[in-house]
């Protein structure tokens, strides 16, 4: 049985130990504090990515065959208020982890925000040019895990799917304006932030299926749908059956999504025939909206 430590205990590393334990595998699931909610049975042990000693001591402790990278601080706003710290956290834990595995096929997991903003269509070949802390970190991230003798970058478009309400982090686009949309809540939302929106459950197919030999040494993985997140928020209320109205469109520049690229979004040169050659595909807006509502039931 194929053993894969998975970095990283919150939605996204979830979601993807959930997947490989569905097929059969044997994912462990690492982080420095315990996961906040119920892992499916999926076992966790304590790691400080940042520590070569914790690093060097779980791997003794697991023998994973396989890593993924889903570590280090996420929260685009927190990043860029701590520039230094989120750069040493992403580059550190990339560095430690993967010199206490050499040569176990390894996958990072990164974003869009490698990416200035300045158009909608970023393939693999597309140059770089992060625009805020938090790209910058992946970015060099990245760098560590493709110099690896074995790592592949899967570099994704925004995340979607459900959290609880009452998780203490930042809950992602959907889940936050779903909880309040559902509540009669209105919901402030930027009118001129596009992004290609990934489901969660999809991100973890992908993610195991790159994890398997064959995998290109850079992938991206955007949904087929552009998006600005107003629209997106419209869709969902109207969806759930909440007016319209309770959707306030605001420029990004005026909250939380200022330091965000005005296009976070991701193509691919690669991706559609990565994906057909291992019966995969990625789902649109509408339809992620569909499947999640029916799981809402």
């Amino acid at each position: 049985m194929t053993r894969t430590l998975v970095v990283g205990s919150g939605f996204v590393g979830r979601a993807v130990a959930a997947h490989l334990a569905a097929e059969g595998g044997e994912p462990v699931l690492a982080s420095r504090r315990p996961p906040g909610t119920a892992t499916g049975g999926v076992p966790w042990v304590r790691l400080d990515a940042a520590d070569a000693g914790s690093c060097a001591s779980v791997v003794a402790d697991v023998r994973p065959d396989r890593l993924v990278l889903v570590h280090g601080p996420s929260d685009v706003t927190w990043c860029e208020a701590d520039p230094a710290r989120a750069a040493a956290l992403h580059t550190a834990a990339a560095a430690r982890l993967t010199a206490a595995a050499p040569g176990r096929r390894t996958v990072l997991i990164s974003t869009d925000n490698v990416f200035d903003g300045s158009s909608p269509v970023n393939g693999e070949s597309a140059p770089t040019a992060p625009a805020n802390a938090y790209g910058r970190a992946k970015l060099a991230a990245e760098r560590i895990v493709r110099e690896s003798a074995d790592g592949t970058v899967l570099r994704v478009s925004l995340i979607y799917g459900w959290e609880p309400p009452e998780t203490t982090k930042w809950l992602n686009f959907f889940s936050a304006c779903a909880h309040r949309l559902r509540a009669g809540e209105p919901v402030e939302v930027p009118g001129d932030q596009w992004t290609t929106p990934v489901l969660v459950e999809d991100v973890a197919a992908v993610t195991a299926a790159v994890l398997a030999p064959g995998a290109p040494p850079l992938l991206h993985l955007g949904g087929p749908d552009r998006i600005s997140r107003a629209d997106w928020a419209e869709a969902l209320a109207d969806a759930l059956g909440a007016p319209r109205s309770l959707v306030v469109r605001v420029p990004k520049a005026a909250g939380r999504y200022a330091s965000r690229p005005t296009n976070t979004c991701l193509t691919s040169e690669l991706l559609d025939d990565f994906l057909a050659a291992r019966g995969l595909r990625v789902r649109g807006v509408a339809e992620g909206l569909r499947v999640l509502l029916k799981e809402a039931e």
